[in-house]
């Protein structure tokens, strides 16, 4: 998993609440297990009509918001089935950081999973961002995660909160495979051992 440390980018505002899973990524994209691929489809139903060309008014279609690598977003956002491909989409499409009042608890889980960083903030600070956001390509904003801190266009900062262990794994890079693979010493010693005690089971 790529290390999340600061992250400098076009912030695009997605000024809607219960924003859910299905939206994020549609039932029929779901077919695939592999973690690329997915970022076209993000959105796929508000981004395109019925005949696959792109609806301009999106958002994430917008020239200034192509790029964007943050989306700033209403209350309960990721609500909806628990399907990993929703952050999977995000990812691939380029956004790492999402900033929402609130979000549902299996979405918010996955997102640290998949090496991004989803905040939560008083409605105050994302109605901030959020017209921030709307700036377009002149609404670049840097999120430090090592000093917890969001750092607007115009140099406000704006402080956010996070649980120490999920900022650890962030910050280098480790998904649970990366965990695992940390104790692989103490796991080979562990497989050594069994195999000389018991080597029937290797059979």
């Amino acid at each position: 998993m790529e290390k999340f440390t600061k992250l400098t980018g076009v912030a695009a505002p997605l000024p809607m609440i219960n924003v859910d899973t299905d939206m994020i990524i549609p039932k029929q994209f779901l077919k695939t297990i592999k973690r690329s691929g997915l970022g076209k489809n993000l959105f796929d139903e508000m981004r395109y009509d019925d005949n696959g060309n792109e609806i301009p008014d999106f958002v994430l279609n917008k020239p200034a918001y192509r790029n964007a690598k943050i989306l700033v977003s209403g209350d309960n956002f990721g609500c909806g089935s628990s399907r990993e491909h929703a952050p999977w989409s995000l990812l691939d499409f380029g956004i790492r950081c999402v900033i929402a009042p609130s979000f549902a608890d299996i979405f918010y889980n996955n997102c640290f999973k998949n090496g991004i960083l989803p905040i939560r903030l008083p409605q105050e600070d994302v109605d901030k961002l959020m017209s921030d956001a709307e700036r377009g390509a002149n609404a670049t904003v840097t999120v430090d995660l090592e000093n917890q801190e969001i750092t607007g266009p115009d140099g406000g900062c704006i402080k956010f909160e996070v649980e120490e262990f999920r900022k650890h794994c962030l910050l280098n890079g480790l998904d649970d495979i990366g965990l695992t693979l940390q104790k692989a010493d103490a796991i080979n010693d562990f497989e050594a051992k069994r195999a000389a005690s018991q080597p029937w089971l290797s059979l």
